[in-house]
């Protein structure tokens, strides 16, 4: 028993000793602490340094509000040509990439059917016109006749029955003729039909309007194969100039128009600035894409851009003389405001500058300083100088900051602390 009770004093003593130590250090902490807070104050031996930022340079000048839309090359003008009447192909006059002047002939089709039935309506041609002369012999002869038969029964030689008769055959001898001059006009049409279509075994690349020479891009058929009337055998395009066309949203839609330039780069033709002008804008939105379709026209002397070659526009849509032009990394936010932090360099500290953001250009962005809407505040000074880039999270209104020098030059060097990025 008595050992019992010596381990259970041994044992509270020992707590007791530990509580006391946690004790004392929780009461130096405290302490440490409070003289801390004493030091922090404003002059106080132990006051936080300087915030170390990177800043960029405030300028005035013009900035443009440039946009790169992706598009595709199409010829200005495609004309298919087609046979107007079936056949097999004799031969082709022009291949893929070949120069073809307008009304060239570009294929030949069999021909020998329609050689032999021109022949057939030439012989019918000649046959109505035999009948026709022999008509008109008759006719002749029924008219002196007709004659004849009145001279004599004006003499009283013949009788009335006689000269009617005579009448009657003059009468059909002139139907007669005119019946074979309708079938020498048919049988004329006839034949004119039929070399009509003889002609059309000549297939030529007639377009309506545009150059008088152009390019085959395409052909369909080849020689032996037989083709129906109207199907394509090539298609001629016109490739100077040329089209890009792009889709563009309804945001961008209202800032483009006929005349406005544009430069296109292509991956064909690395390097090489192209340029073009808008030529039309379609007054429609497809309702699937919710994109209008803008065509720009670009000179195209050598050829050397090809329908179908993807291409990326650039165009201005806006531009701002005197703009106050700051980095876009200056950019950030303070709860719901966005603005920028202004150096005011003495003493070197930071003032905060609520702004709205306009057109961006690079790296950076057009600032206008938004106004205090409380009717009697003054106006908002002029943003000017230099501005915070990076090292935002850093400071507040106020507050100093330091510019770590780079390469021993004092001013626009990279801080060494971790630093926020701006909005973007």
């Amino acid at each position: 028993m008595g050992q019992l009770m010596g381990q259970r004093i041994l044992r509270l003593v020992l707590a007791g000793v530990l509580l006391g130590g946690l004790g004392l250090v929780t009461w130096k902490l405290m302490d440490r602490l409070g003289q801390d807070d004493d030091a922090s104050g404003p002059g106080g031996a132990g006051a936080r340094p300087p915030a170390p930022v990177e800043v960029g340079a405030v300028r005035v000048g013009t900035i443009v509000d440039r946009r790169t839309f992706s598009g595709t090359l199409e010829a200005l003008a495609s004309f298919v040509v087609a046979p107007k009447i079936g056949g097999r192909i004799k031969k082709l006059a022009v291949d893929v990439g070949d120069p073809v002047r307008r009304g060239a002939t570009v294929a030949w089709l069999d021909d020998e059917e329609l050689v032999q039935a021109e022949a057939q309506a030439a012989a019918d041609l000649a046959v109505a016109q035999a009948n026709l002369s022999a008509s008109q012999s008759a006719l002749h002869i029924a008219d002196r006749e007709l004659e004849r038969i009145r001279t004599l029964n004006e003499r009283g030689v013949t009788s009335e029955t006689q000269l009617d008769m005579a009448r009657a055959e003059q009468l059909s001898k002139s139907a007669a003729v005119e019946v074979a001059a309708a079938q020498v006009t048919r049988a004329e049409a006839m034949l004119a039909a039929s070399r009509i279509r003889l002609g059309y075994t000549e297939v030529a690349a007639q377009w309506p309007s545009g150059d008088d020479e152009r390019v085959v891009g395409e052909r369909f058929v080849s020689e032996g194969t037989t083709v129906a009337a109207n199907a394509p055998l090539f298609r001629i395009v016109e490739l100077d100039p040329i089209l890009a066309v792009i889709n563009v949203v309804e945001r961008d839609y209202g800032r483009l128009a006929n005349g406005q330039h544009a430069t296109f780069v292509t991956d064909a033709l690395p390097g090489v600035p192209i340029e073009g002008r808008v030529v039309r804008v379609a007054p429609i939105f497809r309702e699937t894409t919710r994109q209008a379709r803008v065509e720009i026209s670009i000179e195209n002397k050598g050829q050397r851009l090809k329908p179908g070659m993807f291409v990326r526009a650039t165009t201005a849509l806006a531009e701002v003389a005197n703009a106050t032009i700051v980095p876009q990394a200056a950019l950030t936010k303070r709860g719901d405001q966005v603005g920028i932090f202004v150096v005011v360099e003495e003493p070197l500290t930071v003032r905060w500058c609520p702004v709205a953001a306009g057109i961006r250009e690079g790296g950076d962005v057009q600032v206008t300083a938004v106004r205090d809407p409380h009717p009697e505040a003054p106006p908002p000074p002029a943003i000017t100088g230099r501005v915070v880039t990076l090292g935002h999270e850093l400071v507040s209104d106020g507050a100093p900051i330091s510019i770590p020098t780079r390469g021993g030059t004092d001013g626009d060097g990279a801080a060494s602390a971790p630093a926020a990025r701006g909005v973007e």
